[in-house]
């Protein structure tokens, strides 16, 4: 099991792979905006304190992501941390 974030057009994505070769699992992002970063990360229910917007700067708002371990709503997933290195979009 992987997590680690991905570039997109406008932001980023914090992604779950499970296995090798399986589809990305989104559990949070963050996406630039005129007033800032807009951040927020996936639950199963209505927390709308998982979202956040017109954070100042990329890394506060990978950091709110990150804060609340949104891949840890996954059977398995817990303990992981996040990779370093942003991948690049795909193509």
């Amino acid at each position: 099991m992987n997590v680690y974030w991905r570039e997109r057009r406008r932001g980023q994505r914090l992604v779950l792979v499970q296995e090798e070769g399986a589809d990305e699992i989104e559990v949070g992002g963050v996406r630039e905006t005129k007033e800032g970063y807009d951040a927020f990360a996936k639950t199963f229910g209505y927390e709308p304190g998982r979202a956040e917007k017109g954070i100042a700067t990329l890394g506060e708002a990978k950091s709110f992501v990150e804060s609340f371990n949104p891949w840890e709503l996954y059977e398995g997933a817990q303990g992981l941390t996040v990779e370093p290195e942003v991948r690049p979009i795909e193509g």
